[in-house]
């Protein structure tokens, strides 16, 4: 089995729903973070790229027809690249990045582009077709963007409660109160305005053309608590889960170079970080939130090392009570954890958020000289996933 190290990571600025990248093409974003990932490393041959993933969660519009093999094409790579894409729902380039990492373990090739696209925004409405013919009705045409449609009516009611409700009931499990996610959500604004503010971003976002957008849209440098306990519930009358404990529909790309280590000649580079293990997890669907405390953990067990040698964690926060419960599990220090922000500020395109955090988790480890860090995502319907990243940086102690 072949060692496979992460060499580059891209994403363009996450946007508001209906905001600055809503007039993009979701296929038109993920060409593009394929072509710079790509593109930004002159000495790689494109036709050596042996395979592009990438991840959508969607894939009922415009990023239909495999968008990783459009992408490949709209970007201007050789018709010869092979491309395929992966949905596992808000996982889905984590998912991607696990299976070229695969591919690239197994000495199928050297060089894979992973990643993944989201435009909540340009998700479109879909109409079932008719039971019968010529019903004489109306029809209802159902919204694509985020959460459960068209439900089986054999699935279970309590799995199929809406993902803020599903929140709701976690946080009432896991004891997580109004004010800590509130605090959290806070953290993750301050963090992530602070991170762009000192640079952290500078060498990882790729500005989409036509769209004025040079940081992500969500962030606000001027959140405070008030502001956020003001808020209220969403999903339920008294409850804790609100708009600003809540990662916002979104719409970006991100992408990844993926290579076994030969890739460091074809590159002309030293790699970033080795992926050295990932794990995948499920529950119970309405306590999806909680899933990537088992996929951590092993992940962590593949990687043959334990938290106490975890020197970052990159979490999605599709909803602070969710992350806060994982980051509870695992007993971790909180300050290791989304150092520069997270989806609460940064926003959380479904197929986007996955390569997001790990180049993200790969440029903190680099910046702090730690050793090990730890990506992890909850997945709607219950499940979890997790990627274990080492840093081969010089003087971190790493390979």
């Amino acid at each position: 089995m072949s060692e496979v190290f992460l060499y580059d990571a891209v994403r363009t600025p996450f946007g508001r729903y209906g905001g600055a990248l809503a007039g993009t093409r979701p296929d038109d974003l993920a060409a593009l973070v394929v072509r710079t990932v790509v593109g930004r490393n002159p000495d790689l041959d494109p036709a050596r790229v042996d395979e592009i993933v990438l991840g959508n969660a969607n894939g009922a519009g415009e990023d239909n027809r495999n968008v990783a093999r459009m992408a490949g094409l709209l970007a201007g790579l050789p018709v010869s690249v092979p491309a395929t894409t992966v949905n596992r729902l808000c996982g889905s380039s984590l998912d991607a990045v696990i299976a070229g990492s695969r591919r690239l373990a197994l000495g199928e090739g050297d060089v894979v582009v992973a990643g993944g696209v989201e435009s909540m925004s340009r998700a479109p409405w879909v109409l079932p077709k008719p039971a019968t013919p010529f019903p004489a009705g109306n029809a209802e045409l159902v919204s694509t963007a985020l959460g459960w449609r068209l439900v089986n009516p054999a699935m279970p009611g309590a799995w199929t409660v809406s993902l803020g409700e599903a929140t709701e009931q976690l946080a009432e499990r896991e004891k997580v109160g109004r004010a800590d996610q509130d605090a959290f959500a806070l953290r993750s604004h301050q963090a992530a305005t602070a991170a762009w503010e000192r640079g952290f971003y500078d060498d990882h976002i790729v500005a989409v053309p036509g769209a004025e957008l040079t940081r992500d849209e969500s962030i606000r440098p001027g959140a405070g608590l008030a502001k956020l306990a003001a808020l209220p519930p969403v999903f339920r009358a008294g409850g804790a889960v609100t708009a600003g404990n809540s990662s916002p529909l979104s719409d970006g790309a991100s992408a990844v170079l993926l290579g076994s280590p030969n890739a460091a000649r074809l590159l002309g580079r030293e790699p970033l970080a080795r992926v050295a293990g990932w794990g995948a997890a499920a529950n119970e669907p309405q306590f999806f939130g909680f899933a990537p405390v088992e996929a951590a953990n092993r992940a962590l067990e593949r990687a043959g090392i334990s938290w106490s040698e975890v020197a970052a964690v990159e979490l999605n926060e599709a909803f602070a009570a969710q992350a806060l419960a994982c980051v509870r599990a695992w007993g971790i220090d909180p300050v290791i954890v989304n150092r520069n922000g997270g989806a609460l500020a940064i926003g959380h395109p479904l197929g986007a958020s996955g390569t997001r955090i790990l180049g993200a988790l790969a440029r903190t480890l680099a910046e702090t000289g730690g050793r090990w860090g730890v990506a992890a995502i909850c997945i709607g319907v219950g499940q979890g996933l997790a990627v274990v990243l080492e840093n081969v940086g010089t003087g971190n102690g790493g390979a």
